[in-house]
């Protein structure tokens, strides 16, 4: 005669099937964020944040900026101007920018 299951068996095994889909969804919910996230970055890669134009770089001394074609923006990277900064010392930042972009 088949023993039949106890109701907190049954509870158990639903509780760790239920655990197992909910841990497959999270990982199946990073993994489309995570491809979400490297499309839009694909997408705007070195593109104009103001008018979407596709960025040129250019060398000014030790400086490589993105300049846009159609709106002339200048786009600066993670501690260009520092950089700019840092080699105007003893002068006046402003105008040390202004020379080394050749202006």
């Amino acid at each position: 005669m088949p023993v039949k299951p106890s109701e907190n068996e049954e509870k158990y095994f639903r509780d760790l099937e239920l655990k197992a889909r909910l841990e497959k969804l999270a990982k199946d919910q990073q993994a489309t964020a995570e491809a979400e996230k490297r499309r839009l970055k694909e997408l705007h890669w070195l593109h104009c944040p103001k008018c979407g134009q596709k960025l040129g770089q250019e060398r000014y001394g030790e400086i490589e900026v993105d300049v846009c074609a159609g709106c002339k923006g200048l786009w600066l990277d993670a501690n260009e101007l520092e950089a700019i900064l840092e080699s105007a010392k003893g002068s006046n930042p402003f105008r040390s920018f202004l020379k080394i972009l050749g202006k």
